[in-house]
């Protein structure tokens, strides 16, 4: 794994979140990126090679593993971890897409206006667009927690019965270190289960303060206007500190 790359991708989409949307990328870069790549894959490291059952008949072994274990748990992870930060570019993308079209209506027109102040802005398109991605991530992490249950519930025993040609009976197989696998599965689980209640938790504050904003152009028409001008003066400060830091 890159860890240069993902740590510039999650720095990107750092700077265009949230402060529950920061919690949750710290949550998924440290206690399951690096837990995952660290840990977790050495413990499984082994599930095949020590997976013993008792007796000699060529091929019950194997027919038992792939019974018992019909997907990797650490490929069951790297899945899902892919699947979970993918919709985070889909909010990357768009504030490109904003950019892109800053640079082309800039080229068109010398007045030096542009048509986002601040492409990264969660107004208009880019805020569904961001509370989809939180949707997309909430939703995929549901489901293969759902998938780890409905497959292998969420224990690791250490005794397995397989009676599966060509087994000559009933044969018992054991799964090495079962009771790390256990604690590895319960950690993954539990930090599943809170990256979905800090998007949900994103996604409720998201909408709240949509609606409040909303509610206090209604009350005050000229607010809009004058917030605007308010956020377009700060822009400029901003910038006008940063070149003379430069």
């Amino acid at each position: 794994m890159n860890w240069t790359s993902l740590e510039v991708l999650l720095g990107g989409v750092s700077q265009y979140s949230t402060v529950f949307g920061r919690v949750w990328l710290s949550m998924v870069f440290v206690f399951r990126f690096l837990v995952f790549a660290v840990a977790a894959q050495p413990v499984w490291g082994d599930e095949a090679k020590d997976f013993l059952c008792n007796t000699a008949q060529p091929g019950c072994t194997t027919v038992c593993y792939n019974s018992i274990f019909p997907i990797s748990h650490v490929r069951l992870w790297a899945l899902q971890l892919i699947f979970v930060t993918c919709p985070s570019l889909l909010v990357v993308a768009h504030v490109r897409y904003r950019e892109q079209k800053n640079e082309k209506y800039k080229a068109l027109h010398k007045d030096g206006k542009a048509l986002y102040s601040n492409p990264g802005k969660k107004r208009g398109g880019l805020w569904y667009t961001y509370l989809l991605s939180l949707i997309f991530k909430a939703s995929f992490d549901c489901a293969f927690l759902y998938v780890l249950y409905h497959i292998y519930g969420f224990d690791m025993p250490r005794l397995s019965k397989c009676s599966l040609f060509p087994c000559p009976n009933t044969v018992d197989c054991f799964i090495s270190r079962p009771t790390e696998k256990k604690i590895f599965t319960y950690f993954m689980v539990v930090t599943s289960s809170m990256c979905i209640f800090m998007c949900i938790l994103e996604m409720i504050y998201l909408v709240c303060k949509r609606a409040h904003k909303a509610r206090y152009i209604r009350v005050d028409p000229t607010a809009s206007s004058n917030q605007n001008l308010s956020n377009i003066k700060k822009e400029e400060a901003t910038a006008e500190m940063s070149a003379s830091v430069i």
